[in-house]
């Protein structure tokens, strides 16, 4: 065996390593010390590997971004791991430039490759034109028509956590852990809805079947991975992905089963669908056949369609990242938004009763999305939970490109120096402050913390210039990539607080002190003393026996 040949390899490999660690860390302090981020105001940074990223999670309620936007203005920077810097504005002009310019400012590349790895590329997860192709063919399915045929499943679904917990409150008022119970009400919407997948996870006798174990862990897990140093240095060097830790094994894993079931789920689907075919003598399938429900199945028949072109299809690949992504989007985000809206009502009795009224005054316990949305004081109590405790406190995007983002009021720099623009480089982050523009006393006024459904009857004429697609207010944020199931969302919310608000009355388990906010990435409640329990609400629940 000739060893200087494979010792001169070695050398190639060890200098070529070399070569790309120094160049990879040449890049990174250029982004550092010559970011034109740097002229901006913002907080000190307590520590050069995590900048002042610990003490934003640390924080309860992400409520540190409040007191520096008090503090430094509309516009400031902060600092993520290794100082690499960070913008967080307020000011409208420029959020919408960001929202609008989509192609310019994308999700960090190590999240969508992380994401793609394990549950493929789903809407979520895509960018540029493959973005907008799956958008094209997604949107039918989350159309008014197609929300209004759903919402029967809403409405059953959510009668059965009414019934679910009639059944824990027969012998009296009962103190249930109100999240774990809604989240597992979401799941079993979003499982029949999104694909015509019956989890059962609310079943008093049901066990918990594989693909909803797979995604509980698959959530877990990736948290606590994303929340690693060693997932900071993967998005430098990304052979780190691949070292076997206890989480990336976990998340591959469950990755692994949501593939297989997935790709069932497809096979299924798309067997039935040409069967049917078969039985009404069809030589295949057009838009105008597309009659089913469930998200899934609809997509697979609009793909299917044989007069739709081929540039327009999905891959069976492509069609399976949409099952995750459903789930990933429309599961624990409305289930948590339900739980901070039983949390606001639980210390407003009076709000809670103006609610019940409302809803008892329709005469039926199948409400339509029609009588859903004729409930103009049930609409103002969800826009004001979104509002108050939307579940996604904020994104991050990274500029593809230097770039000049406009404002609508200047800023004073470090210097004494007076800004009309925001100067930004290729590889920066921007912060989307989606919680902290919605609680800005300057745009809602000094009881922008009071949880205050009545605003929403003359809301301030300062929310107007907010960029969102809904409700002026960036909860679904706005833009290209503008959540595609904001309006699915809006009526499963209302279906569940309609179903359980007419049959219980709710009140603190627990002084309010007891409960504090935990963000990963999902704002949801805990328990101070017992953090140990995960995320819970323990709220006493009775059922409401009206004027007796």
């Amino acid at each position: 065996m000739d060893h200087s040949f494979i010792f001169s390899e070695i050398r190639i490999v060890v200098f070529a390593a070399t070569g790309y660690i120094l160049w990879r860390i040449y890049n990174h302090l250029v982004l550092v010390y010559r970011s034109p981020l740097r002229i901006l105001p913002g907080p000190p940074s307590p520590s050069w590997v995590y900048g002042n990223s610990k003490e934003i999670f640390a924080t309860e309620g992400n409520s540190l971004p409040d007191k520096w936007f008090a503090q430094y203005g509309k516009t400031y920077v902060d600092h993520e791991f290794f100082m690499t810097p960070r913008l967080w504005t307020l000011d409208p002009l420029a959020l919408n430039h960001i929202l609008m310019h989509d192609a310019d400012y994308t999700r960090p590349d190590v999240n969508i490759r992380r994401f793609a790895e394990t549950i493929g590329k789903g809407i979520l997860f895509v960018q540029g034109e493959e973005h907008r192709r799956q958008r094209r063919i997604l949107n039918p399915a989350f159309g008014p028509m197609q929300i209004r045929d759903l919402t029967e499943i809403f409405v059953r679904k959510s009668n059965d956590l009414r019934d679910y917990w009639m059944h824990a409150t027969q012998a009296g008022p009962a103190t249930i852990n109100v999240h774990a119970d809604l989240s597992k009400t979401t799941l079993d919407i979003i499982g029949l809805a999104g694909f015509g997948y019956d989890f059962h996870a609310l079943n008093l006798e049901g066990k918990p079947n594989e693909l909803n174990l797979a995604f509980r862990g698959l959530f877990a897990n990736s948290t606590a991975r994303q929340a690693s140093l060693l997932a900071t240095l993967a998005a430098w060097f990304p052979i780190l992905e691949h070292i076997p830790t206890k989480q990336r094994k976990a998340v591959l894993g469950a990755g692994a089963v949501i593939k297989r079931v997935g790709m069932q789920l497809v096979a299924e689907r798309k067997a039935a669908i040409l069967r049917e075919a078969s039985e009404m003598h069809k030589d295949g399938i057009e838009r105008k056949d597309l009659k089913d429900r469930d998200l899934l199945t609809l997509l697979i028949k609009a793909n299917m369609a044989k007069d739709i072109p081929e540039s327009q299809r999905l891959s069976d690949q492509d069609v399976l990242g949409q099952i995750p992504t459903f789930l990933l989007a429309g599961h624990e985000t409305t289930s948590t938004a339900a739980t901070w809206a039983l949390y606001a009502l639980s210390q407003k009795p009076e709000v809670q009763q103006k609610l019940r009224e409302e809803l008892l005054s329709l005469d039926t316990e199948n409400p339509t999305m029609d009588d859903l949305n004729s409930l103009p004081y049930l609409d103002a109590v969800v826009r004001e939970t979104l509002r108050l405790h939307g579940p996604v406190a904020m994104l991050i995007r990274e500029a593809k490109k230097d770039d000049v983002i406009p404002l609508s009021e200047p800023f004073t720099d470090r210097y004494g120096r007076v800004h009309k623009e925001i100067r930004i480089a290729k590889g920066n982050k921007v912060a989307l402050p989606i919680v902290a523009i919605q609680r800005s006393k300057e745009i809602w006024g000094e009881d922008a913390m009071e949880f205050k459904p009545e605003r929403w009857q003359q809301p301030p004429e300062a929310i107007s210039t907010i960029p969102g697609v809904w409700g002026h207010m960036l909860t679904f944020i706005g833009g290209p990539r503008a959540c595609i199931g904001y309006r699915f969302s809006l009526v499963e919310l209302k279906a569940i607080l309609f179903a359980i608000i007419r049959a219980f009355e709710f009140e603190m388990a627990l002084p309010k002190e007891e409960i504090c906010i935990k963000t990963a990435p999902v704002q949801r409640p805990s328990v101070r003393s017992t953090p140990e329990k995960g995320w819970q609400l323990p709220l006493l629940v009775k059922p409401y026996k009206g004027d007796v």
